[in-house]
């Protein structure tokens, strides 16, 4: 039996809600898959999130499954989830807005 893959399958997500945190965004997301990872940038002078985060599925399938719901609400605000087209090279150490 192959070994698990080590990609992450991740959407862009915007319009989140200030008063959502990364661990509501995880929850939410986690009816689509397995969620690896998600990264919900803060704004070092608000301490408020940026709008803005990306979310790492462990399969294909959970990147798919997110991609085909239309739309998606939370806290009341329809979010705008896409496929991200590009790596995130975001620093590791923002321990509030990643997990893995």
């Amino acid at each position: 039996m192959a070994a698990p893959s080590k990609k992450v399958f991740e959407v862009f997500v915007s319009k989140i809600p200030w008063t959502t945190a990364s661990k509501e965004m995880r929850e939410y997301f986690a009816q689509f898959g397995s969620v690896r990872r998600c990264l919900l940038p803060v704004d070092k002078e608000t301490g408020f999130h940026k709008g803005y985060c990306w979310i790492g599925f462990a399969t294909e399938d959970g990147l798919n499954n997110a991609l085909q719901k239309d739309p998606h609400i939370l806290e009341g605000a329809k979010l705008n989830v896409q496929k991200n087209r590009r790596q995130f090279t975001g620093q590791k150490s923002n321990k509030d807005g990643e997990h893995d």
